[in-house]
């Protein structure tokens, strides 16, 4: 079976492959903008999940404080097997399991705290990459709260190992390339206005990270939406990796296929 070969995560020494495994699927079902209903998976059923990304040559999980348990789930499936993979958390948006809301702190203090509280979820001495989970206000957020100090401590102090920005508008964006070692921003072929970010990442060395790169499960086309848009995503010089989330092995399996297919094209 072929796998897929790694790819370097920006100017850091990080290698991870081109496809992501996103797991807000194994910790929240309230709140989610997916066009079908689902059920998170058992144990068993994740860790079969987790298997399979690990075989098809996925390195990279991506998780958050907002996607509910994610974090707790993580910490006990990736349990002696931590080094085969690339964590990236978030900090920044916390989720209400009961009432199904999201709030947002992006204070110094709140960051911090969110990075030790993923490091003992994650049972890790260390996370891979943790983003700062936008809420719209992302140059602001950059400029004018605490968040991003607080990033670059932990990361000094070797807690973190990059650094950057789940970002929602195209100048917060550009300015998270500029300041941080990796930027996620959406893009597919339903939403391009995001490719200035990709094409600074690709002049400047930063990382890329796509999120909704099949939009959500939204992307419609009468032939295969799925290969289109992994085909559009890594056409573009500037993305390292696309994060898809899924649940179902015969998705992760047919993802994994219409990315080797998109890079061997």
């Amino acid at each position: 079976m072929e796998t897929l070969s790694q790819r370097r995560f920006g100017s850091s020494e990080l290698m991870v492959s081109p496809l992501g495994l996103g797991t807000v699927k194994l910790g929240r079902d309230k709140g989610v903008k997916y066009p079908e209903h689902f059920t998170i998976p058992d144990d068993k059923a994740a860790a079969n999940l987790i298997a399979l990304a690990r075989d098809l040559g996925i390195n990279l999980i991506d998780t958050a404080p907002a996607y509910g348990n994610s974090e707790q789930r993580l910490g006990t499936l990736l349990q002696g097997q931590r080094q085969h993979w690339v964590i990236c958390s978030k900090v920044g948006e916390e989720f209400d399991r009961h009432s199904g809301d999201s709030h947002f702190d992006f204070s110094h203090r709140h960051t911090r705290q969110s990075i030790e509280r993923s490091l003992d979820r994650l049972k890790t001495d260390y996370i891979d990459i943790v983003l700062i989970h936008s809420d719209g206000r992302d140059e602001h957020i950059l400029q004018h709260e605490g968040a991003l100090e607080a990033l670059q401590q932990c990361k000094q102090e070797g807690l973190i190992r990059a650094i950057g920005m789940s970002t929602k508008t195209v100048t917060g964006g550009l300015l998270a390339a500029e300041l941080c070692d990796a930027v996620m921003v959406t893009y597919n072929p339903a939403h391009r206005e995001e490719s200035p970010v990709l094409d600074y990442c690709a002049r400047h060395g930063k990382a890329a990270i796509l999120k909704k790169a099949l939009g959500s499960g939204h992307l419609i086309s009468e032939q295969d939406p799925a290969q289109a848009a992994m085909s559009f995503a890594l056409s573009h010089p500037g993305v390292t990796s696309a994060i898809v989330g899924t649940i179902n092995p015969d998705h992760l399996r047919e993802n994994a296929a219409a990315c080797l297919r998109a890079l061997e094209g």
